[in-house]
């Protein structure tokens, strides 16, 4: 069992999925601080100022000051300020995402469209060019 488990993970595919999943969670903590650290505070600014994240409607009735303060306290909320930060995040992931794929695809083609070499002359032609040649080379007998 130990042996077909190592086989397992061995295999090419398995690697490569575990790559990307590593890679995807790195690449999802850069587009979360964007988002939150470069994209969300202009948009607040040109919106007055506004933190998206603390957007919440308090579903218990009292009055909280912040949202962390009504999760603190357990109230029930919906954080819609949130959601719009995911969504954000989720478009500029989209985007990236549909970028490198696009570039990808242009590669591929680039390579398909590349031309073949020319296959080799069959081995007969190149002993017929070989004989011609040195036939041309041999001095003339008359």
């Amino acid at each position: 069992m130990f042996q077909e488990f190592r086989t397992f993970i061995a295999r090419g595919n398995v690697v490569d999925l575990a790559v990307g999943i590593i890679m995807g969670v790195a690449f999802t903590a850069v587009v979360n601080s964007l988002v939150k650290d470069v994209v969300m505070p202009p948009v607040g600014a040109i919106l007055g100022g506004v933190d998206f994240s603390e957007y919440y409607v308090n579903l218990s009735g009292a009055e909280y000051a912040s949202l962390a303060a009504a999760q603190e306290a357990g109230a029930a909320t919906i954080n819609y300020g949130v959601f719009i930060n995911t969504v954000i995040n989720f478009l500029i992931v989209s985007l990236v995402v549909f970028f490198l794929v696009r570039s990808l695809n242009r590669l591929r083609r680039k390579q398909d469209e590349a031309p073949a070499a020319a296959p080799p002359p069959p081995r007969g032609e190149v002993l017929l060019e070989e004989i011609r040649d040195l036939l041309k080379a041999r001095p003339d007998q008359a």
